[in-house]
């Protein structure tokens, strides 16, 4: 690991890592995966979505790292590749955060972009 990232489609901080850990412990199911994607809406056209999965569809990306998968469909990845994700906690609250490089705009909140 360099830069405290993980080498893959796309980098994961050590902060989303550990978070992502606390949150698959949590459940206490070894079959939950992370799974990210995009979806239409948001100030901005496209907003990215977070949630623990336990179905892995047959197209799916499967990203294993060492405690745990992250999941991402085929047409999100396009969107995705190459991005940062990023956890943070601070006075507004704590979310993960996505630095794209394909996304032209964002919005203030970090979840919605356009490309």
């Amino acid at each position: 690991m360099k830069n405290n990232l993980i080498n893959t489609p796309i980098k994961i901080t050590k902060r989303a890592i550990n978070k992502i850990k606390c949150l698959i412990i949590k459940k206490n199911n070894k079959k939950i995966k992370f799974r990210i994607f995009i979806i239409g809406g948001g100030c901005n056209g496209f907003k990215y979505e977070f949630i623990l999965d336990k179905k892995i569809n047959k197209k799916d990306i499967i990203i294993k790292l060492l405690e745990f998968s992250i999941i991402i469909d085929p047409i999100s990845i396009q969107y995705l590749f190459g991005s940062i994700i990023d956890y943070i906690e601070n006075i507004e609250g704590s979310k993960f955060i996505v630095r794209n490089p394909k996304a032209k705009t964002t919005c203030n909140c970090g979840f919605s972009f356009d490309i």
